[in-house]
């Protein structure tokens, strides 16, 4: 066995299948309740699945992996010869997931270091590529988790929604918040701050709205190189679109990652979601 330091994180990171393998990233799932059945993200839940059932208003909630779920990866991941783990997750402002976490990692048969990185979706992917590069090149945990760190605070996200109504359902906005945005009709732009989902800016129609998110986009990334990932749910054209716009636009361009987002994001933001993510080197 190989003898190494092992990153673990969790499926909002949204990391594309081959560069989990690439770098050896274990992704522990969410769960996804979609009337009375619990289904695991990215393996028995599909995004159009969702979509559909949010269209329908049929009841969607999410729920943090069990402290046991991750005990047993601790376990496995520590078989495969890991001397020493970082377990990165997305923000404990927004799941318990890393309360979970942390509580398996009290009874791991390796070091676990168990990082809330204060982001979602490819924002923690790419603090788990970067913990993943550390560790490659020989880093200790703390260099991974310093890496890591390091690359969440170059991170910035930004996030179009057709409508707020569905962060209200899950809780991630006030009502108020929610039924000002709907009484204007508004389309939001929202941001990751702190943690937390918060507004940005209020845009009267969807086009402009979306051109204001790729003006940001633009802006936040300037010359220096930068990776960028477009995420969105059920509106693949308007992604790919956005994602050759920002091709011309940034020209510290490294890696463009396109990807629609799995069931746990989406049951919070409902389909038409967009979503930028800027993540410096």
């Amino acid at each position: 066995m190989s003898r190494h330091v092992a990153i673990v994180t969790d499926s909002t990171a949204y990391l594309p299948p081959r560069t989990m393998e690439r770098h050896g990233i274990t992704a522990v799932p969410l769960t996804v309740v979609l009337g009375d059945r619990a289904l695991e993200e990215g393996t028995e839940i599909s995004t159009r699945s969702l979509a559909q059932a949010l269209q329908k208003r049929r009841p969607v909630t999410t729920s943090r992996p069990s402290p046991q779920v991750f005990a047993d990866t601790y376990r496995k991941v520590a078989e495969s010869g890991a001397t020493g783990i970082v377990s990165l997750h997305l923000s404990a402002e927004l799941s318990g997931t890393y309360d979970a976490a942390v509580l398996a990692a009290k009874e791991a048969p390796v070091p676990v270091r168990v990082v809330d990185t204060g982001m979602i979706a490819m924002a923690l992917g790419f603090c788990a590529v970067a913990a993943a590069e550390a560790a490659e090149a020989g880093g200790s945990v703390d260099e991974a988790v310093t890496a890591a760190e390091k690359r969440a605070a170059g991170t910035s996200a930004y996030f179009y929604v057709d409508t707020l109504e569905y962060l209200r359902r899950g809780g991630r906005i006030g009502t108020a918040q929610a039924l000002f945005g709907s009484a204007l009709a508004v389309k939001p732009l929202l941001q990751l701050d702190g943690g937390r989902i918060g507004p940005l800016e209020k845009v009267r129609t969807a086009s402009r709205a979306i051109a204001r998110l790729e003006e940001i986009a633009a802006e936040r990334a300037g010359s220096a190189p930068v990776d960028i990932a477009v995420h969105h749910l059920a509106a693949a054209d308007r992604a790919s679109a956005l994602a050759e716009r920002l091709r011309a636009r940034v020209p510290g361009l490294a890696q463009l990652h396109v990807s629609e987002v799995g069931a746990v994001i989406g049951a919070h933001t409902g389909p038409g979601l967009l979503g930028v993510v800027v993540a410096s080197r």
